[in-house]
């Protein structure tokens, strides 16, 4: 069974931070040293209380090899410590300055297709490469050498965003790299060759030196080959952050070490969140808004379960978000008045210690000119602003949840490697999307108001009674016993189509579909029958009620299970296209076509009855209900993203923390608010 447990301090948090964390990315670096003072009057007057520092400014610290230029930084760090202020202070490996890739251009990455990338972005970083990774430890070194101590430090922070732009790097230098991460995950060369199938269109290596990444080649590469490069590039950056995070470790011992996770599914997909969050003291999230036209809310919600889940349940820190538009999607609008509260409030009810920003103040040069800041082109005098500081006064009155722990409902499984397999070329539909899936789960499950905790597909599911399988398409040995155990055990299971096919080496599973979860589903598979763009299928359901799916049918044939929902058109029409097992004391649905969130409601509410889940049909749509819990007591979070004042029903009476005002029975929460009720109980 996979590790899925975290290695670090699971409550680890800022040194010396007594409040929720507020504030931004501060990089005092892009003005004159005359508006460092007026940064940090204004930070006060925000109520601020920790900001990041460093985090791009290699060039400024380190202007030549080996030669430091700190006093900037001294001055800045006691400003800020003079206003009790904190500081998470970044390693700025992110961005390598010029001078290093003239000394070693080939610290460049090179895509698949062999074209090396310039210098003049960010994140141009080669991964294996023994001139980056001797740079990164050079300047941890000096770092933790210099202000280990400062009275100002709370949290080291290694590099930003790793997969962002670059994850994979295709030079001569990974590939000798990717060798030897081969040998050691693999044994030998003959395990390669059984694992990738190379016995297919006569791939068979004879030696590990014959061995390249996957570059372009001119049809569809060894899919296992692509697979595994997707995993060594992994491996790679989280070699790097280790080489800083134990340096920090040794010489600034105490001080938790971070660096800034992406974990939602529109923004990165190329870490396997589950190792990472192993690795650090303290998980952070960057979150930024899609605004595709979508419920940005939603998917806002579901990255910060996703995040809280990667750590393992503990309290975790939302370290970069925006206050209004970013800069960098197609259109870019602003956050309406009073978004920016329920964004940042939605993340601390998920289980956030705080929220902070990218950026402190809006820089006037460079990529990110148009991105917002907390204080923003138009100054104090502002909308942003007087939300900003309103905002902090809130975040300040929630002090007292700093500890406690969000509290769920129900688990969605996700495994990034999964999705990797799944995003190769060569699968049964390209309409298929194991995101989408994702997000429609997660979208269906967020309009029955349940809270959702993320799991991998090994983990221990007992503390669940409904886990949600949206797409799992690699599925081990280990994972179908799991999920075999936990509906013996009582559980109920909900299971999309296209999952169980393929073992960890993306290898069909011997038999029928779907895999290792025939057994539990009660089922078997004949055939996948894809649906051509803009087809759809009818399915009959129970009392004449009718459901239309799309993209995805199959032969199903029970072997055990029950019919619920019939297909009655299309190459499928007749057979099974809802079913539902009895196995031990649980259940087990499977649903093997594609429906859309609404759609998803009606099999999901005879679910949640059997997994004895009672509706909440009381509460509207779009009004979030979460709840934390610990020592500090019992608190309810409601957000309204409508447009009109709701009423509640509180289980108990208690204290709204934001107003101070008592409540008790229903609770009114005005259009577009948030209040946060501590429960007498």
């Amino acid at each position: 069974m996979a590790d899925t447990t975290r290695a670090g301090e699971p409550d680890a948090a800022p040194v010396d931070l007594t409040r929720l964390a507020f504030g931004g990315d501060y990089n005092p670096e892009q003005w004159p040293e005359s508006v460092w003072a007026e940064d940090v009057g204004l930070m006060r007057e925000a109520g601020v209380t920790m900001v990041s520092v460093g985090i791009f400014s290699w060039a400024l610290l380190e202007p030549a090899e080996g030669a430091y230029e700190f006093g900037w930084l001294d001055r800045v760090l006691d400003l800020l410590h003079d206003s009790g202020i904190r500081v998470d202070l970044g390693t700025p490996t992110m961005a390598p300055p010029a001078w290093f890739y003239r000394a070693h251009p080939e610290a460049l990455p090179v895509t698949a297709d062999g074209v090396r990338y310039a210098f003049g972005s960010r994140g141009a970083i080669c991964h294996s490469s023994p001139a980056y990774r001797e740079a990164i430890s050079r300047i941890a070194t000096a770092l933790a050498t210099r202000y280990a101590d400062h009275p100002a430090l709370a949290l080291w922070h290694v590099h930003n965003e790793y997969g962002v732009p670059v994850s994979a790097c295709y030079c001569d230098t990974c590939a000798a790299a990717f060798r030897l991460w081969l040998r050691e995950r693999h044994g030998s060369l003959e395990a390669v060759n059984e694992a990738w199938g190379t016995a297919f269109w006569s791939q068979r290596y004879g030696s590990f030196d014959e061995i390249n990444p996957p570059r372009t080649t001119p049809t569809v590469g060894n899919p296992a080959q692509a697979l595994d490069y997707r995993r060594f590039a992994d491996a790679m950056m989280r070699e790097n952050f280790r080489t800083e995070r134990d340096i920090l470790h040794r010489l600034s011992p105490g001080v938790p070490v971070t660096t800034n996770f992406m974990t939602a599914l529109s923004q990165c997909d190329s870490l396997d969140y589950w190792a990472w969050g192993r690795e650090v003291d303290l998980v952070t999230n960057d979150h930024y808004l899609i605004t595709d036209g979508r419920r940005t809310h939603v998917n806002l919600a579901m990255a910060a379960d996703l995040t809280r889940s990667v750590a393992g349940g503990a309290p975790w820190l939302l370290l970069e978000h925006a206050t209004s538009g970013v800069n960098w999607q197609p259109r870019n609008p602003a956050k309406a008045p009073g978004e920016m509260a329920r964004n940042s409030l939605s993340h601390v009810a998920r289980g956030s210690e705080g929220a902070m920003f990218f950026q402190w103040r809006q820089s006037r040069r460079g990529a990110e000119k148009f991105h917002s800041a907390m204080l923003t082109h138009a100054g104090t005098d502002s909308r942003v602003w007087r939300e900003v500081v309103e905002l902090g006064a809130d975040v300040g009155a929630l002090a007292e949840i700093r500890g406690t722990r969000t509290v769920a409902d129900v688990a969605v499984l996700w495994d990034w490697h999964s999705w990797w397999a799944q995003s190769l070329e060569w699968r049964p539909s390209e309409d298929h999307d194991a995101r989408e899936r994702a997000d429609t789960f997660y979208e269906a499950l967020y309009d029955q108001h349940l809270t959702v905790d993320f799991a991998h597909p090994e983990a221990d599911l007992s503390a669940y009674p409904l886990v949600v399988v949206p797409a799992l398409y690699l599925a081990t040995e280990a994972a179908g016993r799991n999920l075999r155990a936990y509906v013996e055990g009582g559980g109920t299971l909900v299971v999309s189509y296209f999952s169980g096919i393929v073992d960890e080496s993306d290898g069909v599973h011997p038999g029928p579909y779907p895999g290792v979860l025939r057994d539990v589903l009660g089922l078997t598979v004949e055939e996948h029958s894809p649906l051509l763009k803009g087809q759809q299928v009818t399915l009959a359901g129970p009392d004449g009620a009718a459901l239309t799916g799309d993209v995805w049918t199959e032969f199903v044939v029970e072997r055990g299970a029950e019919t619920v929902w019939s297909y009655t058109d299309g190459l499928a029409a007749g057979r099974p296209a809802v079913t539902r097992h009895r196995l031990g004391e649980g259940t087990a649905w499977y649903v093997s076509t594609r429906l859309d969130a609404e759609a998803l409601a009606a099999i999901l509410a005879p679910a949640c009855a059997d997994a004895g889940i009672e509706p909440r049909d009381e509460l509207p749509r779009d009004v979030e209900v979460v709840r934390r819990s610990g020592a500090a007591g019992e608190y309810l979070f409601a957000i309204n993203h409508t447009g009109a004042d709701v009423k509640i029903p509180l289980p108990d009476a208690g204290t709204e923390l934001l107003t101070v005002d008592r409540a008790s029975g229903r609770l009114t929460v005005p259009a577009g608010a948030v209040r946060v009720v501590r429960l007498d109980g």
